[in-house]
């Protein structure tokens, strides 16, 4: 008798078999063979279909258990799907098996392709994967490639130091100095062309030539060794701009998109002198702004002292002082403002345009700026050092620029000392009665 290969089976009949009384395997196919033949032709004869191969070996699974027999009868079928269908509901009639009574019935119809088309997608989509990994790359990657062996090549040697730097140095306006030759390349890589290396922490005549005819900016690794090639260019070259890999990180293994953010966080030399504390000779020392702010600070703690000594008066507010020739205040430090202050006023457009300009320059930093009424600049201090510094300057203060966001706690404090304006990033409070409270957006002319 000829048997179907399970390969050739496009279905397969899923049947269970109850029984009352004990049978065996063979019992149960020839009662199969036996009840269905002449029932459905002789096109359908199970016997002829197995013997040219239409149906296969008929699997019959059977297991005994308190006087009653239950299994499972599988049978693969390369008939169309109608001609399966007829098939298996011609199993359900039979009705006794030996002289047991028996019930069949079919679960369900499996299409054997279904499973197949399954593995062939799965197989389909690793065999892509290998080709697209291991092949040639399509036209883009061949030119994005292409481009990129071209701007490593395009490296050259630059000055009487033969430095490390790209095609662009004497056409641009502006130019990037790294520390070595394996920072250029990438930058290169990343479509930078104006960059030079300076070899080194010392910096060469050829730095400080270029420094002097164009715009500079300052990229370093982020950790200590980029604060000190900092230092020694801030004291010995015109730079204008200054910016740090993320920290931990060195130039010449961040990303495209990490150049881009620090390139687009840097800030000016003068700030980068303030906020590493170095003087014009690359000293640790404190920055010119702060010995300017340190003073006033110093001066203000010295007036606060003095009227400390006085004798306290049971008044609600402080004893009014009698003014004679000769002594009348300094213009210059206004004395300290009374709770009782006027309304603010709209700050005037040189005003908007001095504080936007500020905001600008403090982006980034996470810094304070602090005016007095004559637009001059008392200090710029961190943010956390902020509210300790306008008390105890204890008034003489017109405005604070903030990079950060204004809380109540400041505007409360800024009312107390007489303060007019406040401009930050961002705000907590919705109105303030007599500070200004203004936004980026709110300084345009």
């Amino acid at each position: 008798m000829a048997k179907i290969s399970p390969v050739a089976a496009k279905y397969i009949i899923h049947s269970t078999i109850t029984i009352d009384g004990v049978v065996d395997r063979p019992d149960v196919i020839g009662a199969i063979f036996g009840q269905t033949e002449g029932l459905l032709g002789s096109d359908l004869e199970l016997r002829e279909l197995q013997r040219s191969g239409r149906i296969g070996r008929i699997e019959v699974s059977v297991n005994t258990s308190s006087g009653k027999t239950a299994g499972e009868i599988i049978i693969p079928s390369s008939l169309d799907k109608t001609e399966t269908a007829i098939v298996a509901a011609a199993l359900e009639i039979i009705q006794r098996i030996g002289p047991c009574n028996a019930k069949i019935e079919v679960k369900r119809i499996e299409d054997v392709r279904i499973s197949k088309r399954q593995f062939v997608i799965e197989r389909a989509k690793e065999l892509l994967k290998e080709l697209t990994e291991e092949t040639l790359p399509d036209s883009q990657e061949l030119a994005d490639e292409v481009a990129q062996s071209v701007r490593m090549m395009e490296v050259s040697e630059y000055g009487r130091e033969k430095l490390a730097a790209g095609p662009d140095i004497d056409l641009s306006d502006e130019i990037i100095i790294v520390e070595g030759r394996a920072d250029v390349l990438n930058l290169l890589k990343h479509g930078f062309k104006n960059i030079i290396a300076m070899n080194g922490t010392s910096v060469p005549d050829t730095i400080k030539e270029l420094s002097r005819k164009k715009t500079c900016t300052v990229f370093v690794d982020g950790e200590r060794g980029g604060d000190l090639i900092i230092r020694e260019l801030l004291s010995t070259a015109e730079i204008d701009f200054v910016c740090k890999a993320p920290d931990g990180k060195e130039v010449e293994e961040i990303t495209k998109k990490e150049i881009h953010k620090s390139l687009r966080g840097r800030i000016t030399a003068e700030q980068a002198k303030f906020e590493l504390g170095i003087d014009e000779n690359g000293a640790l020392k404190e920055s010119l702004e702060g010995k300017r702010y340190e003073n006033v600070k110093m001066q203000s703690l010295k007036k606060t002292e003095s009227i400390e000594t006085r004798p306290m008066q049971m008044s609600r507010y402080p004893p009014r002082p009698t003014l004679t020739p000769g002594s009348m205040p300094s213009i210059s430090r206004p004395l300290a403002h009374s709770p009782n202050v006027k309304e603010s006023t709209k700050p005037s457009p040189e005003e908007r345009k001095i504080y936007k300009q500020t905001l600008e320059d403090l982006f980034g930093t996470r810094g304070a700026c602090i005016f007095d009424d004559k637009l001059n600049v008392l200090g710029k201090v961190p943010l956390s050092e902020l509210t300790s510094t306008i008390k105890s300057l204890n008034g003489g203060i017109h405005a604070i620029v903030l990079d950060g966001t204004i809380d109540i706690d400041l505007v409360r404090i800024a009312e107390k000392l007489g303060v007019q304006h406040i401009v930050a990033t961002g705000t907590k409070v919705k109105e303030a009665g007599r500070v200004n409270i203004l936004m980026d957006d709110k300084l345009q002319s």
